[in-house]
Formats: C-alpha cells, structure tokens, sequence
C-alpha cells in the first residue's frame, strides 16, 4: 500500500450471482462525499454516530489509505426476503463514505465465492466503474474461501501500515481485527448495528469504531424495516411516518 491510504474490505458469502451492484447517477464513478455526514477535512467520527461505538480518533497522523474490506450484510435478514434493486447497498456510498471520514484515499477490496466456476462479469464490471478490486475465490464444495481470504487479509494487514474498515457482523473475524487495534492504526467495523457479534462491542475500548451502513454511511436509497433499539437523540419521527 502507498502512503496514506485505507483499506475497506467487502465480501458476498453467497455464490456469485449475475445481479450488478445499483450504479451512482451520472458517469458511474464514485466521488468524495462532501455532506454533514462527513468531509474530506473531518477526521473525527460523524455526529450521529453513538460515541459509546468508537474509539479516540488519531488526528494528525500520515497514513497509508485505508483498506476497505466487506463481508455479508444480511440485508435479507432485515427484509425477510431477498432485496429489491433499490434496496440494495449503494456501494459507491461505502467507498466515498470511507473517504471522506478519515479523510485519505481508498482501497477497496471486493471479496466473492465463485467456486462454482462462474465470474458474473456484469457485477464485476460493475464493481471495478465503482473502483472496487473484485476478488474472485475458489476452493472445496462447503469450504469458506471468502471468509479464508478475508482473515488472511486482516493478518497480512498487521505488519503494513495503513488503516482498515471492515464490512462484516461476523464474529470469525474478532481475533483478526483485535490484533490490528492499537499502534496508532485506525480500525473500523461497518455493518448494521443489531446483527454485529456482541464481542465487537466490547472492543470500542481499544479504538474499534462503529459506523451503521444506514444511519452513517447512508448507503440505502430507502427506509429499510428495521426493528432495533434506537437512542432517543437519533430518533427521527418522520422515517416512522
């Protein structure tokens, strides 16, 4: 990795399907957020995110680009059915969100199971205009090739400098994200908050940030039924109206 870069790492757990990711309007290039949910000068978590989920920012510090990893988000879980295009994640949304809150450029690594054989290119093409590397992955029937590369990410990860975000609720990813805490390295967990492995939580004290894929990173078109606990001061009537 270059100097000052994060590294956001994603995965599809499920084999890999032929259905493109919803593209942004206009050329179908990300672009640098510049909104109240973050900036490239902000370097600090955004206001609405629960203080209780994050580490001390490290501010002032030259860095590689962060590295961008995901794995399932269980958007099927919330909707009890398999989504709808518009209710799909806008990917282009993690990335720029990625960007603009630790305020450095991306890598973004887009792990899939095509174990099968089969690369969908559709959603491949539609990966790379989104400036995402896909990473397509083989191994035995039943074997977790995404899961396999994504550890084996985090742990080359410890000797490199550079932050990461993790798009994951797993908990087969704690002893890999524990051992990169501290040392001045920023780590991050994206996700939806109600269906993170609780052991996760328990590492805001050693600077693990959370960041909601909905309520900070806004990665949704719509409103998606959720049913979780929500602090009273993020309350928002009108979503419910």
């Amino acid at each position: 990795m270059g100097a000052h870069q994060c590294v956001v790492i994603s995965k599809s757990s499920e084999p890999a399907s032929a259905t493109a990711p919803a593209k942004p309007a206009g050329t179908g290039r990300s672009r640098t957020s510049t909104g109240s949910a973050g900036s490239p000068e902000r370097n600090g978590p955004a206001a609405s995110i629960p203080s209780g989920w994050l580490g001390q920012p490290s501010a002032g510090i030259n860095r590689p680009p962060p590295t961008l990893a995901q794995a399932s988000l269980r958007v099927h879980s919330v909707l009890n059915r398999r989504p709808n295009p518009d209710e799909r994640p806008r990917w282009e949304k993690v990335r720029d969100f990625a960007e603009a809150e630790w305020g450095q450029p991306v890598k973004a690594l887009f792990f899939l199971n095509a174990t099968s054989g089969h690369i969908p290119m559709p959603f491949v093409q539609a990966l790379l205009a989104l400036q995402y590397r896909p990473v397509p992955l083989s191994g035995d029937p039943g074997q977790k090739v995404v899961d396999i590369a994504i550890q084996r990410t985090l742990e080359a990860l410890e000797d490199r400098p550079g932050d990461v975000l993790l798009a994951s609720h797993d908990g087969d990813f704690l002893p890999q994200v524990t051992a990169l805490l501290g040392g001045g390295r920023r780590v991050g967990l994206l996700g939806f908050r109600e269906f993170v492995n609780l052991k996760f939580a328990e590492l805001a004290d050693q600077g693990l940030q959370m960041f909601d894929l909905e309520d900070d990173v806004r990665c949704f078109t719509g409103v998606l039924p959720r049913v979780r606990i929500i602090p009273i001061e993020e309350f928002d009537p009108v979503r419910f109206l």
